[in-house]
């Protein structure tokens, strides 16, 4: 089918074209739809990190939407929970469908009302309880956001984080940081608390500064369609610097979607707008870039197609 003059890989349902005035999607303007198909990649990557339940995407159907992707040459998804509800919806989707890998946590804005309610340590308790599913591989999106939560909500928030640290060391799943206006605070946390095996900033938003600590400690970093952005200087400059071997690739659906279609709803088939951009700042052939991306990201959360995490 035509989606705004592009062709939607697979047989997608109308319903996946948003109709007018629907703002559903999230990071959209309203009365766009998705943008046109890329060209596939020439080596498979996997999407690390999206949300298939928010929006537009859920009203087409996972499958669908991860047929899509596999069209454009995305391998497969973690499908990454943020409150109690999202993150069980998570742990099934992964159990439903191999193409999909689940990440569960409280997210940090939600720590402090949970934990005003009295009610943040049961959810984490459920969220450890979950970590242990064979097909949840990481423990997120956790972390700091200072952009949204007052002072008043800093202390509910590092206690939360660090919990959520402690889950992902004793399950021996990965770690998936959302860190929002707090690098000094995360650095900080990261480094006071025993790591798990693997630690990914989401959706890194950091400058170089932050890249050359994360090269120095082994973390990973996940760039998504803000790379592309025009006023995203500094992300660039962190992923030119970045270690090659800890590079991941997201699209943190229905969100950041990529240059030259920001604003609309984002999916997992737009990924190659983002690595080809990505691969354009660090001068190297995309084809090799891919196997690189596709290597880390097992290494992070092991074989889509194995039933956990190796030994």
């Amino acid at each position: 089918m035509t989606i705004d003059g592009g062709y939607f890989p697979g047989q997608i349902p109308q319903t996946y074209q948003q109709q007018e005035g629907d703002t559903t999607g999230g990071d959209h303007r309203p009365g766009k739809a998705f943008g046109p198909a890329p060209e596939p990649l020439p080596v498979t990557v996997p999407d690390n990190h999206t949300h298939l339940d928010y929006g537009a995407p859920g009203a087409v159907g996972i499958s669908a939407a991860l047929d899509a992707a596999a069209a454009a040459g995305v391998s497969g998804a973690v499908q990454v929970g943020t409150d109690l509800e999202s993150s069980r919806a998570a742990a099934r989707l992964a159990r439903e469908d191999h193409r999909l890998l689940a990440a569960v946590a409280i997210h940090p804005n939600d720590a402090p009302e949970l934990a005003a309610a009295g009610t943040l340590d049961d959810a984490l308790a459920e969220i450890e309880s979950l970590a242990l599913q064979p097909r949840v591989r990481a423990v997120g999106e956790t972390g700091l956001d200072y952009f949204r939560t007052g002072p008043e909500g800093v202390g509910a928030q590092q206690y939360s984080f660090r919990r959520h640290i402690d889950i992902a060391r004793r399950t021996g799943t990965a770690l998936q940081i959302h860190d929002r206006d707090a690098h000094d605070d995360v650095v900080k946390v990261l480094e006071e608390e025993a790591e798990p095996h693997a630690v990914v900033f989401h959706c890194f938003s950091g400058d170089a500064g932050l890249a050359r600590i994360c090269n120095e400690k082994g973390w990973y970093m996940s760039f998504a369609g803000t790379v592309t952005f025009r006023n995203a200087e500094g992300i660039r400059d962190a992923l030119a610097i970045a270690e090659p071997d800890l590079v991941l690739v997201e699209t943190d659906a229905p969100f950041l979607t990529p240059h030259p279609y920001r604003g609309r709803s984002n999916a997992s088939y737009m990924i190659p707008y983002t690595v080809r951009a990505m691969a354009e700042v660090r001068g190297v052939e995309l084809d090799s870039f891919c196997a690189s991306i596709s290597a880390n990201t097992e290494r992070v959360y092991g074989s889509w197609e194995q039933g956990s995490l190796p030994a």
